[in-house]
């Protein structure tokens, strides 16, 4: 099992000394990947439906000091020289996708092939208008398919070409391809059917997110959508073993209260086990904290007592 960290880069923790300190410790520690996730902006006035939170509610102010993922992974890339860096994940659909394939090899190339893609279509459609974009919130499926496939194709081709809905070019040069052979891997978030078959037919990598709203996505349910999964890949004419799972979830370590993630070290071992019987091959743990030190407590604990047992 390979064991990555969710890099906190917003709200009070979001600092550059606070991202070299944890990147650095974590490479130390054996983490395999570090990974951020993505807002560009942070609309005021949040919906009632807010998915992350189990009464829908969110304070804007939490979101403060935002930091952008792939100019912080191009920082962190030059602090760390093994761990891998990624995003969990970025919402394709509010950028160009040429653009994204552009800076995302380049930091490949920097980084000498430590980089993942990990990709979402995003759901907050105010997010979407304050950029400009408010007819891609509608159209955030389709638009992430073609972008997807708009990234193999620059990454991979040599005279790359394309002609889509939405985007179409040919007789370019584009380089500095990606330091990895094929093309930086692409993880794909979600849960949905949809995004299901998004993994089978695009992805290198499903990376749901679980055990906080809106999915709870125990080991049992998990293994049931990776059923799902695999028949999708069979239909996409795939071989379901190139398919990766990569669960992200909330770790918290407890001596009193027990849910899954949450516990003494022995059950939180206990825990991953059960992931890893449904397929998981990688779990990222977000480490549910405002203050710095208790963050580095927790990341020192993972590193010495469940890393080495699971590893």
């Amino acid at each position: 099992m390979k064991i990555g960290i969710s890099l906190i880069n917003r709200g009070p923790l979001a600092r550059p000394e606070h991202f070299t300190r944890v990147a650095q410790r974590a490479e130390a520690l054996a983490f395999d990947s570090l990974s951020i996730s993505d807002h560009i902006v942070v609309p005021k006035t949040m919906p009632s439906n807010y998915p992350y939170h189990p009464k829908g509610e969110f304070g804007w102010e939490a979101a403060r000091d935002y930091y952008e993922p792939l100019a912080t992974l191009t920082y962190l890339a030059g602090q760390t020289k093994t761990l891998r860096l990624g995003t969990s994940v970025l919402i394709l659909p509010y950028r160009n996708p040429v653009i994204v394939a552009k800076v995302v090899a380049t930091i490949d190339a920097l980084a000498g092939g430590r980089v993942f893609l990990g990709v979402g279509t995003g759901w907050w459609e105010d997010e979407f208008k304050a950029l400009g974009l408010p007819g891609h919130h509608a159209e955030r499926g389709p638009r992430t398919d073609e972008y997807i496939r708009i990234l193999r194709n620059l990454w991979r081709e040599e005279n790359p070409e394309f002609a889509g809905k939405f985007y179409a070019y040919g007789n370019l040069e584009f380089s500095p391809k990606p330091a990895q052979p094929g093309g930086v891997p692409i993880w794909i978030g979600g849960h949905t059917k949809r995004a299901l078959r998004r993994v089978a037919e695009l992805g290198d990598v499903w990376h749901p997110i679980g055990l906080r709203e809106p999915a709870g996505l125990t080991p049992e349910e998990l293994g049931e959508k990776r059923k799902t999964l695999h028949a999708l890949c069979e239909t996409a004419g795939r071989d379901p073993a190139g398919v990766e799972i990569a669960f992200r979830c909330p770790l918290v370590f407890s001596e009193r209260d027990r849910q899954l993630m949450q516990g003494t070290p022995a059950q939180i071992v206990e825990d991953i086990q059960a992931y890893a019987q449904q397929g998981v091959s990688h779990i990222t743990f977000d480490i549910p904290t405002i203050d710095f030190a208790a963050l580095m407590t927790t990341l020192e604990r993972i590193g010495r007592e469940i890393i080495p047992k699971v590893g």
